[in-house]
């Protein structure tokens, strides 16, 4: 069962003042994919208006096809611009080697005209991540993240301990008060959990509300988009 905040009223789908939430991703397997569709669950939930996009494969088809890699996401590229449409930003990205992925840091060095400009700053920004194996370095893709975000100005949030589903020891799962995470197995056939995409919807609810908290007074998107041309 999804543990959401019960006090929280959806917005009217008709409502122009609505929380805007980007899911932004990175997924090589679908593991991550499966995740981000969970966090927009969650942000949809808090009344936002969610997209879900995924940052461009940096490694060739031939390349992908041959890793076996999943090729029929339907969550479209997103561009760097695109960041400015939105109250709050969720990542998610695979780990390697205890950071992220190079295709979303690939992505990521790309907003240095936004950054010059504090075009980020004051939006809400929150991560999700998945390993191969119980200590593949989730945490540590987690917290170097939010590092990131912090230079660019996104005010981070995590998965609180309100939701408890994180507090389980009687099997392996992933989920800390730094974010929503999975694992999936050194083969690649552990799929998420029933608890894991409850965190994953938590994280996306209780980021959706934060935004819409601090969203009183959001500047106009299209004006940032003008002045960052």
């Amino acid at each position: 069962m999804l543990a959401l905040p019960l006090e929280w009223v959806p917005a009217k789908p008709w409502d122009t003042d609505v929380t805007r939430v980007l899911v932004l991703y990175y997924s090589s397997f679908g593991h991550i994919e499966r995740m981000a569709e969970a966090e927009a669950e969650g942000a949809r939930y808090a009344g936002a208006n969610v997209d879900v996009k995924r940052v461009p494969e940096l490694v060739t088809p031939v390349q992908a096809q041959a890793a076996r890699y999943k090729l029929d996401q339907i969550a479209p590229v997103a561009q760097v611009n695109d960041l400015l449409d939105y109250d709050a930003v969720i990542f998610g990205t695979p780990t390697r080697y205890g950071n992220m992925a190079a295709q979303m840091k690939n992505f990521i060095d790309q907003t240095g005209g936004l950054w010059a400009k504090d075009k980020l700053v004051g939006k809400v920004g929150s991560v999700f991540t998945a390993t191969a194996s119980q200590h593949g370095g989730q945490e540590t893709t987690l917290i170097s993240f939010h590092v990131v975000l912090m230079h660019l100005g996104f005010v981070v949030i995590g998965l609180p301990y309100t939701f408890k589903g994180q507090l389980g020891i009687t099997q392996v799962q992933g989920g800390s008060p730094y974010g929503a995470s999975t694992f999936v197995g050194t083969d690649g056939m552990r799929l998420p959990s029933a608890v894991e995409i409850e965190a994953a919807r938590y994280q996306g609810c209780h980021v959706a509300k934060i935004a819409a908290r601090m969203g009183r007074h959001r500047p106009d998107t299209q004006g940032l988009r003008a002045s960052a041309a």
